[in-house]
Parts: C-alpha cells; sequence; structure tokens
C-alpha cells in the first residue's frame, strides 16, 4: 500500500477542479496573464498535480515568514522550502493588479493558461534573510542564491490556484507520471514497500549496487525517480541522464524497479532539500528514501569549502523521521575492491584494503579526452551514451573570434584561417565577417553602442549555434566593447571552444591599408562614431593571441592560432 501524502492527502488540483474546469478554461482567457518562469512552471506543475501536497499555491506573506524561520507552515505542518510566485513590481502595476483579483499563469513555452491564482498578498521579501535562513549564507557561489539576487522579481505574489490544464510535455511521456498515477502503478504492481532514489546524475553501477543494497536491507521495490526540471547551472542536460537511465534500468532483477521522471526545480539547498526531497517521495507514495552523502549539495563556497557537511542531510531528514513518516535509509559513499569486484560503503572497507573510485571531475576530464572508462566504473551502454553527447575535443566545435580596427587585417587573417581549416577537415568551416553580418543580419542597426553590441550578440548567437553542432565558427567583427565580446564568449563556451584573438594593428598602418577611404572620411567629420577616430576601442586585457600584421606574415599569425587549437585538442589526433 503507498505510503500517505504529507498533510494526510494528496491534493491533486485537477481531480478537484474538473468539475469546473470549463468554467476556468473560459475564464483564464478573460484575465489578465503572466508567464511564466522556468522554476514557476516547475513549481506550479507539482502544486497542480500534488507533488507539493499540502500546497495549494504559492506562500502568502505569513506562510513564506513561518518557512523561512521554522521549516514549518503556519498550521505546524512541516516543510522547508519557499515556494513563491515571484513577478516584478512593474508588471503588477502595468496589471492593475490588487489583493482579491485573479490572474493567469500562463506556459512560457506555448502560452497556454494553465492554472488561475487568486492574490492573497504581495510582499517584497529580505532576501539576505531568505539565503541566510534557506541557504545557509548569503553567499553567491551557491546557485540559489545566485538565482535569488539576479533572477527572482522584486514582489512575491501569494495566492491559491485552480487548475486549467497540465503543463503539455513532448519527451519522455509515457514515463512522465503524476503522484496519482505513481501510486496506481505501485498498486498495480502490488509494492508495498518502496525505496525511492533521487538524481540529478548519470547512474553508473555504484548507483544500481546502492539502490539494490536499499532494497535489500528494506525488502522493498525501487523507484528510480531522477529530476528533469531545473538542476545545477553545467549538469548533464536532462534527455542524455534520462537515455543513461533507460539503459541501466535493465541492469535490475525483472520486476525490481521502476522509472519515473520528476519535474522539479532543485534548489541545492543541501539539508533543507533533503527534508522537502522526503516530502515529495512521501506524496508520490514512497515508503522509503535514499539520502546519500552531501545530499543536494551545491560544491563550494567562495572560501573554498563544502556549503554543507557530507552527512549534515541525513542528520536533518532523520530529525524529522517522526513527521515525514517515511523511512529514511542513509548511505555512505560506495567505492569498487579491485580484488573481489564488488562495491562497498566506504566506512566499512577495512584498512589496507585496495579501492578505485573515479571523481566526477575525472569522469568528465575522461569524456572531454576519450580516455577510457573502466567496465567496474560504468555499464558500456551507459559510456556509450555519455560518449555521444560529450565528444571529445577533436569533435567539438569551436569559434575563433577576431577583434579589432577596420582595416586591421583581421579580415584576411579569418580567410586564411578558414582555408588552413578547411584543409585540415574533419567539420565544416564558417565564415562571419563583419560586412558581411551588418548586409545579411543587421541592416536595419546602425552606430550608436546599443546598436553595436545588438549586432555583437547577433555574431555570438550565430557562432554559439554553430559552435553547438561541432563546427569551426570564424568571426571577425570589430566588436569594440569588452562586455559584448563577454557575452559572446559566455554565449560560445556553454557547447566548445572560444579563442579571442586581438588583431592589434596600430591605427596609422589600418588608416594606410583603408583603400575604401573610410578612416579619411571621418577624420574629416564626414563619418561620426567611427571606431579609433571619435569613438572608443576597447582592446581585450586577456585574449588569447595578439596578432599585429606589422610583425607577422598573416600565414605565421594563422599557424599560431592553429598552434593554439591543437594544444586543446580541437584539432589532430591525440
Amino acid at each position: 500500500m503507498a505510503n500517505t501524502p504529507h498533510g494526510g492527502v494528496l491534493k491533486d488540483l485537477h481531480v478537484r477542479d474538473e468539475h469546473i474546469h470549463p468554467q476556468l478554461a473560459a475564464e483564464a482567457e478573460t484575465l489578465p496573464y503572466v508567464t511564466l518562469t522556468e522554476r514557476q512552471l516547475c513549481d506550479l506543475e507539482l502544486i497542480l498535480n500534488g507533488g507539493f501536497s499540502p500546497l495549494e499555491g504559492f506562500l502568502s506573506e505569513a506562510e513564506y515568514a513561518s518557512v523561512i524561520e521554522t521549516n514549518r507552515l503556519p498550521d505546524g505542518t512541516l516543510w522547508t522550502i519557499p515556494i513563491y510566485l515571484d513577478i516584478d513590481r512593474t508588471e503588477l502595476d502595468r496589471l492593475g493588479v490588487a489583493v482579491g483579483e485573479r490572474l493567469t499563469l500562463r506556459d512560457p513555452r506555448d502560452d497556454q493558461p494553465l492554472a488561475i491564482i487568486t492574490v492573497s498578498d504581495m510582499y517584497q521579501p529580505d532576501r539576505v534573510v531568505e539565503a541566510e535562513k534557506v541557504y545557509g549564507a548569503n553567499d553567491q557561489a551557491h546557485p540559489a542564491v545566485h538565482y535569488l539576487f539576479h533572477q527572482t522579481r522584486d514582489t512575491y505574489v501569494g495566492g491559491k490556484v485552480q487548475a486549467v490544464s497540465p503543463p503539455q510535455h513532448y519527451d519522455y511521456v509515457a514515463i512522465r507520471r503524476s503522484p496519482a498515477e505513481v501510486r496506481a502503478l505501485f498498486k498495480k504492481l502490488n509494492w508495498t514497500r518502496v525505496v525511492a532514489f533521487q538524481t540529478r546524475n548519470p547512474m553508473h553501477r555504484a548507483h544500481r549496487e546502492l539502490t539494490v543494497r536499499a532494497a535489500r536491507m528494506r525488502h522493498a521495490n525501487v523507484l528510480i525517480q531522477p529530476v528533469v526540471g531545473l538542476t545545477k547551472p553545467g549538469d548533464i542536460d536532462h534527455f542524455t541522464r534520462v537515455r543513461v537511465y533507460q539503459a541501466i534500468m535493465p541492469k535490475y532483477p525483472n520486476g525490481m524497479a521502476q522509472l519515473s521522471l520528476l519535474p522539479l526545480a532543485m534548489r541545492m539547498g543541501g539539508p533543507r532539500e533533503a527534508v522537502w526531497h522526503a516530502i515529495i517521495r512521501k506524496n508520490f507514495g514512497a515508503t522509503h528514501f535514499i539520502v546519500g552523502r552531501d545530499h543536494a549539495g551545491p560544491g563550494k563556497n567562495s572560501q573554498g569549502e563544502d556549503f554543507y557537511g557530507p552527512y549534515e542531510a541525513q542528520e536533518l531528514v532523520l530529525q524529522f523521521k517522526s513527521e515525514l513518516d517515511i523511512e529514511v535509509v542513509p548511505f555512505q559513499m560506495l567505492t569498487y575492491l579491485p580484488d573481489t569486484d564488488e562495491y562497498e560503503p566506504i566506512n566499512e572497507v577495512p584498512d589496507g584494503v585496495k579501492t578505485l573510485n573515479i571523481s566526477g571531475t575525472e569522469l568528465r576530464r575522461r569524456l572531454k579526452t576519450g580516455a577510457p572508462i573502466p567496465e567496474w566504473f560504468s555499464y558500456p551502454e551507459v559510456v556509450r551514451i555519455l560518449r555521444e553527447a560529450n565528444p571529445p575535443r577533436n569533435k567539438q566545435g569551436f569559434t575563433v573570434f577576431l577583434t579589432g580596427l577596420h582595416a586591421s587585417g583581421k579580415e584576411a587573417i579569418a580567410r586564411a584561417l578558414q582555408v588552413a581549416l578547411n584543409q585540415e577537415g574533419g567539420r565544416s568551416v564558417s565564415l562571419l565577417l563583419g560586412e558581411t553580418i551588418r548586409h545579411e543580419l543587421s541592416s536595419e542597426l546602425g552606430y550608436t553602442k546599443r546598436e553595436r553590441d545588438i549586432n555583437v550578440g547577433r555574431i555570438g548567437f550565430v557562432a554559439a549555434e554553430l559552435t553547438r553542432a561541432g563546427a569551426a565558427c570564424i568571426a571577425a567583427p570589430i566588436a569594440p566593447f569588452a562586455e559584448a565580446r563577454q557575452h559572446v564568449s559566455q554565449l560560445v563556451s556553454k557547447s566548445g571552444g572560444f579563442y579571442l584573438v586581438h588583431v592589434a594593428t596600430p591605427l596609422d598602418v589600418c588608416i594606410k591599408n583603408d583603400r575604401a577611404g573610410v578612416y579619411k572620411r571621418a577624420i574629416a567629420g564626414e563619418i561620426k562614431g567611427f571606431t579609433g577616430i571619435d569613438d572608443v576601442y576597447e582592446a581585450p586585457e586577456n585574449p588569447d593571441l595578439v596578432a599585429d600584421v606589422t610583425k607577422a606574415p598573416i600565414s605565421q599569425i594563422v599557424h599560431e592560432i592553429i598552434l593554439l587549437l591543437e594544444r586543446d585538442g580541437y584539432i589532430g589526433d591525440r
């Protein structure tokens, strides 16, 4: 029999409001609306389907304050993470929102109405207090604290919601189950004792061993419930992770385990989040919940120390054991013993026994370089999926971004580099020259700083997409402003390599090389705001390469760029 929901009743708002669905759907089209953020979308989905029972909406000011200070709702029910609807005050004023009025909440992906909120109050939080109370420190090295100060809007809106429609998903639909559906699955399978396992990472042999041990110890079945909402920035995408989970499921004995996805927006809140995760799994019907080492920990703080102790999350969950009414299965990290070909908890390994382990950092290095990943660590099927999603450097894309004054020679370097990379082969090569982009993508733009930044941003977007597709991209705009260049670097670096080359040819040489006479017109005052004459060029402070066509021939400059690419493994075989 599935576990009792938190608070005693599963708050499935779709079921509750089904009898008035036509009226709600019609009303939603007439109301002012707000478009949800990605985090709000995840939160709303779990409010509507009962995953966040006993919540029936976003926290009021009194509920928020109670959760922040006491880990409880005002009625005393245990709840550790504040769930709020943050909206800009200017947007609320524009909509004319007042207490008691109703707003439609729309999906940011397809603009469909998902719910109607009746506004109970609007309040401004103390973000420093929220950071310190919920996450343990006002330190923006913590991803949730950084989100709080940089992405959360200034006003929190509280209120109950009514369900209009669930968010529409197009990926892995068969294994996206609501709490009611998971409970029905348990009933169909006649599962009465279920150990839930939370993960935001790919699973390997140690994870399979850990979950099987938990099932064996508690005479239970296993629910693998990975998070497919927001996780820690830099995590492997959920498409890759779900393919890994699907590949590992046949490794369990027949009938032992089921896979079901959870659209949760994680906060990486360590101890408080572990309690929250236990509550959510209780709502999904699990009777047991695995809490591992540094559960939901975000890593290092700004002083280079762990935000939370390795077993702090386990301790807090055990503290609330009687209220949670879900049995915690605490586990230490498992390590591999090569002499006996088995995994054991690290604290149970006798002194002197040889152990092996591969850290997450080391795994990423092996994926990046193509180094072997042993079968004792992971299954070949899993490694194949991870290698497809994380190809070695010589299969990844990159962008070489040449910046410099007009007629500095950057276009000639770019064309020569394109020839050299085409000769190298192995990937397509695209050339984005400044004037070409101006003509094809930015013909409506002028030359103010804002318009220049927009133009460079467009170049960055195209370069990032080409890089993500595994191509070599060569961009050669003037790009006079450091902030815009940094924006391009951030865009591209998410998908591959980025190399900033400053073509630092002196201005007098650029003027001499300007056969079109543009500099002459700018000096005469016929052209205003011309970079290098009456508008600033912010020279890069830390480029990957500084080139000057008066000091080295173009062939040598291209060769130095090729050497950079070879050094980092983007070209050549190793």
